[in-house]
Formats: structure tokens, C-alpha cells, sequence
């Protein structure tokens, strides 16, 4: 591709959408952030990567941001191109980055991104919550 990056190839643009913390929503962000990345240009395999660690952030949003309340919060998705590279950050506004012992995963889902991504980045949100960032490269998974 050329140098000018895949939103200028490809018409991308920037995808930004908010959704329940809840599983069905699980399958609506991965399926939004795929179809984005794969109008961004993105191969079958980088699509791959895409899905699988959208989809395990996403989880991680609905299983533990809001665990501290009695109604789920929102998980907010944004994606958009960086040169040749789709770039996702998944938000919430839940409790943050805390232990649970109680856990329902295996506690995988983090490496597991961290191998589908050419770059991971979790940061704690002012007021409370969580970010991921993770870059694609459009070309191929990790």
C-alpha cells in the first residue's frame, strides 16, 4: 500500500460506537470493528486478529468493569487507521484494574491480545475504568 496510511487508501475513516456491557453485545462490537478493518484493507488473517482480540476485550469489559454494580455500564469501541496499521481502543468506566479471585476466564484473555496485536496498551481511565489500545497491522496478525 502506499505511504499515505489506509484510511486515505481505503475510505475507512473512524468507527466510534458505545454499547451495553452485556454478552450480546460482545458479537456486535467484534462484527462492527471487523467489517471497519476489513474496509480499511485488513487480509483474511489480520481479520482474524481482529475479531478474536476485540472480542476478548470486549468480554473483559462485560465480565469485570461493572462487577461493583447492579446494572451493567457501557462499553465504548473506537477504531481507526494509523498508517498501515487499524488502530481499537476499547473503553469502560467500571471499577478498573483490581484482582479478582472469584474470576469466570482463565485469566488469558490480556496475553492472548497481546498476541494478536503488533501493539497492546492498557491504561487506567481519569474517573474511573479501563482503556485498550491495540494496533493491527493490515497486512497480517502478529
Amino acid at each position: 500500500m502506499p505511504a499515505n496510511g489506509c484510511a486515505e487508501t481505503h475510505g475507512a475513516g473512524r468507527l466510534s460506537r458505545v454499547w451495553p456491557a452485556v454478552a450480546a453485545s460482545v458479537a456486535e462490537a467484534r462484527n462492527a470493528v471487523t467489517a471497519f478493518a476489513e474496509s480499511a484493507g485488513a487480509t483474511g488473517d489480520a481479520l482474524a486478529a481482529v475479531s478474536l482480540a476485540v472480542s476478548e476485550a470486549v468480554t473483559n469489559a462485560v465480565l469485570h468493569a461493572y462487577l461493583d454494580r447492579d446494572t451493567p455500564g457501557s462499553v465504548e469501541v473506537r477504531a481507526h487507521c494509523e498508517s498501515e496499521h487499524v488502530v481499537v481502543e476499547v473503553a469502560d468506566d467500571g471499577r478498573g484494574m483490581l484482582p479478582r479471585t472469584d474470576s469466570p476466564g482463565l485469566g488469558l484473555g490480556l496475553p492472548l491480545i497481546a498476541q494478536m496485536t503488533q501493539s497492546l496498551e492498557v491504561h487506567d481511565r481519569d474517573g474511573g475504568g479501563t482503556e485498550i489500545r491495540m494496533a493491527f497491522a493490515l497486512a497480517a496478525a502478529a
